[in-house]
């Protein structure tokens, strides 16, 4: 069964070629989970930056029963969100993982961690003794200076990469970290 699908262009000139890419992503979606009962999918390009051109906004609606899963991927001007079809195939690996997780949750499977999670501080406040990581699953994960491991939190700048564990349970300002360790930059390996 193909699975409903709306999709909306602001601002861009719909292609058949990304209609099509579209279509296929979603179609991989009703493989990995077929309670989906639609799915919408808005491409937008909202502003224009000098330095970085235009920039991709995406946002994916999945609905299941009970529930809607929303990924909106506008995550600042990387320069790679100005090509659309990898704006959308990061757009979607959101959703496919969530979707993995609501399966997961749905058939009361226990997940099972494979390492540590690792990312990025984005911000960071020695004056307020807090901080911000995007964790490599694209959480933005808020820390404290209390927990930061060797007690360095001083040391930490912006850029730095590190090794966290997250709190399954999220507070009002999202997920935080309880144990934050400063690593070696990661690097691609494939």
């Amino acid at each position: 069964m193909q699975i409903p699908l709306e999709i909306s262009f602001r601002h861009i000139e719909p292609d058949d070629e990304i209609k099509a890419f579209i279509r296929e992503r979603v179609d991989f979606l009703g493989q990995l989970y077929d309670g989906i009962t639609t799915c919408r999918v808005h491409v937008s390009l909202p502003q224009h930056s000098r330095q970085t051109g235009h920039i991709y906004d995406i946002t994916i609606e999945v609905r299941v029963p009970g529930t809607e899963l929303v990924v909106s991927d506008r995550k600042g001007d990387r320069p790679e969100r100005q090509h659309l079809r990898i704006a959308l195939r990061d757009a979607f690996a959101i959703v496919e993982r969530d979707l993995k997780i609501y399966r997961q949750k749905m058939r009361g499977e226990v997940k099972v961690l494979d390492g540590m999670l690792q990312g990025k501080i984005v911000e960071i406040r020695h004056d307020r003794d807090f901080g911000q990581i995007e964790a490599t699953d694209r959480r933005l994960v808020y820390f404290h200076r209390n927990s930061v491991i060797d007690g360095d939190f001083d040391a930490l700048k912006v850029g730095d990469t590190v090794e966290l564990v997250a709190r399954h349970e999220d507070s009002e300002i999202g997920p935080q970290a309880s144990t934050v360790r400063k690593i070696s930059a990661l690097k691609y390996q494939p």
